[in-house]
């Protein structure tokens, strides 16, 4: 074997190793939850959904369902999805995606029917503001993605997002340039990473404490740079310079879907260029094989002349650009400016996208694009006037999100060295 050769790799899938009565329970407790609303706690009236967008290529009319017919339908198809899950748990095969997408799918129609009862919600403007929240979430989880499958737990994600949102406001607000801001967040991103990397792989301390480390103390210092710097500086240092939004010619005015996707700015479209990249790259590219090999078997990547710690130092690097990206997003794109402690935890969601997509790029996309879903619906139905609690609102995102990784994820493996130090023997 030459010493350019790369280990063979097993199949690169999740494995499941015990049978996993997970999701039948996380479909059970979501039909009783159905059934209390949809049946007991019934609204009378009618919910509107609005699918139109001013400049589509033609108009779609709205569709109308009555709150307690639909709760009624909803409550037999969840009854059924989960009766179904059981049964394919006991046979020990795994529930299909497509089943649990389309619970989910089912459960959310449902819900929305009881909460709008009596009123309206616009589907695309809904589904905008989800996309926006799940931008960082999806830059996030990417990267961490690639530092899991390279053999480094990355917890230090939020602070990889603070650092880029803090430089790339700075940055543009001194340069007039966002695409300068957006180069400043990127690099601030791997100066983080390289934090990580040092400690993680030189010195082996435990990857989980040096991500926790760096998230405070990002956050500290960031919050003492914004109180010290930014705020008596803002009309020099935190200006809020945005990405003016690109309409894709003709894409924009496909019913539902052209307002969501095309109708973005330049950070959006990286997001969808970087998911693209980041797949094709991890699974087709000689660049992935290694990466994953040295994150699955370190001493056999080692044995046929992979540099393991430099593999592992330079993706964490790579990763950190990634997250830095998703930073930037919060002040070049959301927000405009920077704030203290803005991204609010998002880095640790997308780290939970991580798992819930199983360590892969295209899955924890779609797990990134449910969370911040999860997170506009309380904005959506306090609009409406939902007689949801605005104190289960607040906490809506979280609560999707554990049960997202505790209940439907199941028996799953991880990369097998991620979180692991390699000594060279």
């Amino acid at each position: 074997m030459t010493p350019t050769a790369v280990p063979a790799l097993p199949a690169d899938r999740p494995v499941e190793t015990t049978r996993s009565w997970k999701t039948p329970v996380a479909f059970g407790v979501f039909t009783l939850l159905a059934l209390v609303l949809f049946g007991f706690a019934r609204r009378p009236g009618t919910a509107t959904f609005r699918l139109a967008s001013a400049g589509d290529f033609f108009a779609l009319p709205n569709v109308p369902l009555p709150a307690a017919a639909t709760g009624v339908v909803a409550i037999v198809l969840l009854a059924l999805a989960t009766v179904y899950a059981v049964v394919e748990t006991r046979g020990a095969r795994r529930v299909p995606l497509w089943v649990t997408a389309l619970f989910a799918l089912v459960f959310v129609v449902g819900f929305l029917s009881w909460a709008v009862a009596g009123d309206s919600i616009t589907i695309p403007g809904m589904l905008v503001g989800a996309l926006s929240l799940s931008v960082p979430l999806v830059f996030g989880a990417l990267g961490g993605v690639i530092s899991e499958r390279v053999g480094v737990v990355n917890i230090a994600i939020e602070g990889q997002f603070l650092a880029g949102a803090f430089t790339s406001a700075m940055i543009a607000s001194l340069t007039g340039s966002a695409w300068v801001g957006l180069v400043g967040a990127l690099v601030a991103g791997v100066l983080v990473s390289f934090v990580l990397a040092a400690f993680s792989i030189k010195y082996l301390v435990d990857q989980v404490i040096v991500g926790v480390v760096i998230n405070a103390f990002i956050s500290g210092l960031t919050g003492f740079l914004y109180s010290q710097v930014l705020s008596p500086n803002q009309g020099t240092l935190n200006v809020g310079i945005r990405f003016p939004k690109i309409e894709i010619p003709l894409l924009h005015q496909i019913p539902i879907i052209g307002p969501i996707f095309f109708e973005q700015t330049v950070v959006v479209y990286l997001a969808y260029v970087a998911v693209a990249v980041v797949t094709f790259g991890l699974f087709k590219t000689r660049w992935g094989l290694r990466l994953r090999a040295v994150g699955e078997h370190p001493q056999a990547a080692d044995t046929v002349g992979i540099n393991v710690a430099r593999t592992r130092f330079w993706n964490v690097s790579i990763a950190g650009a990634v997250a830095g990206l998703g930073g930037a997003y919060f002040t070049l794109d959301a927000a405009g400016g920077f704030t203290k402690d803005m991204t609010a935890g998002a880095g640790y969601i997308a780290l939970a996208a991580v798992i819930f997509g199983r360590w892969d790029p295209i899955r924890a996309t779609f797990a990134a694009l449910l969370f911040g879903f999860a997170s506009n619906l309380q904005n959506t139905l306090a609009a409406v006037g939902s007689p949801v609690p605005s104190e289960f609102l607040l906490m809506l995102p979280y609560v999707v999100t554990i049960f997202a990784v505790a209940g439907l994820v199941g028996q799953s493996r991880g990369p097998a060295a991620a979180g692991k130090p390699y000594i060279k023997s």
